[in-house]
């Protein structure tokens, strides 16, 4: 008797090849969160639907729900492709979907999968079923939505009840660096994949010649915009400050080789944080790699300096802001090595453009999770009439700021060498 769940489809005729390996990590349970962002024709949701419709019909636990920011937009979009991948697999005899309400059922055994909008994440509690759990979770057009807080609840709500999950989350960048999903991706977790496609590796029959036709012509006419949108890139609004930044995992033996070792503090005053980085400069290389921070709002002044010595036990110079030297004292009383940057009339642009003209800013995601969201977020603001101001935003700088004060003698050096003073002073 042939089994109900066979599937006698050539996956490899459904899926793009570069989802191969992704299919075999699902298979294998390797990871829990497959975030899976790129351009327009890249089948991340053609794979995702996929997944979803195979999983449910090999785990008789296992049930799914689909979420957008909008509900009513479920009908046309996540739902419709559920359904064409039931009809890809060949199985649709096998499926009941009901628009009243907004479900699809497995036959055999009743699983069914759910679908439900995130104009109120706090409903997603009141999502049931009478058997199995929700092993999959689809969060699509995740830029959509609100914010890490919203997606978080529902994953709270609807992650209980087994003992293996799989969350899917689709999405084509925002250009914004700085924008919430881009942020995310650029923190990594063991438990997590990042996925990145394009059309370029889909079957041209697959989105026929008009798609191509048309990307090709955008990338020929206005190249940037072909970038966000076929290749998925985030290009930026134009005014990402910090263009030459690497986000990556500074390991333990390059730290300990590190013999140029600088610390900055920027004070926090009533609800800004209190920032220190501790970084690295390599001056032959133009190359700056910051593995060292605190980031905290109502730390005393007590508690800041027996955070910062463990950071550095030899108790090496620190340099804070100047602004207020009644804090410096206290500081310094408390036993840390604190001494005043030196600050002065074009100090922060002079500061912030010697940053930009290294050859790299390295941050460890892991150890400096502020200063990666600082500095890769850093955009220059627009007036009302949407051009670029022309001063730095005072504003989510305050590892910047820490950072530059750690380095004002590096500064100061390498304009002193080259025989050269800034317009704006040494610092």
């Amino acid at each position: 008797m042939t089994s109900p769940n066979r599937i006698d489809v050539d996956l490899t005729d459904l899926i793009a090849p570069s989802f191969y390996d992704l299919h075999w990590d699902i298979k294998e349970g390797k990871h829990t969160h497959y975030k899976l962002k790129g351009g327009r024709g890249s089948t991340k949701s053609s794979f995702i639907s996929l997944e979803i419709i195979l999983g449910i019909m090999q785990d008789p636990d296992a049930n799914a729900v689909c979420f957008r920011k909008v509900g009513n937009t479920l009908q046309e979009s996540v739902y419709e492709q559920l359904l064409w991948a039931i009809d890809a697999l060949q199985v649709n005899h096998l499926w009941h979907p009901s628009l009243t309400p907004l479900r699809i059922t497995y036959k055999p055994t009743g699983q069914r999968i759910a679908f439900r909008g995130m104009d109120d994440p706090n409903k997603a509690k009141s999502i049931k079923v009478r058997k199995g759990y929700f092993k999959y979770i689809w969060l699509e057009e995740r830029a959509e939505m609100d914010g890490e807080e919203d997606e978080r609840k529902v994953l709270q709500s609807m992650m209980r009840g087994g003992d293996k999950f799989v969350v899917f989350y689709s999405w084509n960048p925002p250009k914004s660096i700085n924008n919430w999903v881009n942020q995310d991706v650029l923190i990594p977790r063991d438990d997590t994949i990042v996925h990145s496609s394009t059309y370029l590796s889909v079957p041209k029959e697959w989105l026929g010649d008009q798609f191509v036709i048309e990307a090709e012509h955008l990338q020929k006419l206005k190249p940037i915009a072909y970038e966000h949108e076929y290749m998925g890139i985030a290009i930026g609004t134009g005014g990402q400050v910090f263009d030459n930044v690497t986000v990556r995992k500074i390991t333990d033996d390059e730290i300990e080789r590190f013999d140029k070792i600088h610390h900055g503090l920027d004070f926090g005053y009533a609800a800004d944080p209190l920032a220190y980085i501790k970084n690295h400069f390599d001056k032959t290389r133009k190359r700056l790699f910051l593995f060292g921070e605190i980031y905290q709002v109502n730390l005393s002044n007590a508690n800041a300096v027996k955070k910062i010595k463990s950071f550095d036990p030899f108790n090496q110079p620190v340099v804070g802001d100047s602004e207020d030297p009644r804090t410096i004292n206290e500081f310094n009383e408390l036993g840390l090595n604190v001494i005043g940057a030196k600050k002065g009339p074009g100090s922060v642009d002079h500061g912030i453009k010697w940053l930009q003209d290294l050859d790299e800013i390295i941050i460890d995601p892991y150890r400096c999770p502020n200063a990666k969201r600082e500095f890769t977020g850093y955009e220059l603001e627009k007036d009302k009439n949407g051009n670029f101001k022309g001063s730095y935003p005072d504003k989510d700088n305050h590892t910047i700021d820490a950072t530059r004060y750690s380095l004002e003698d590096e500064m100061t050096f390498r304009k002193a060498r080259v025989g050269k003073k800034s317009k704006y002073g040494f610092l």
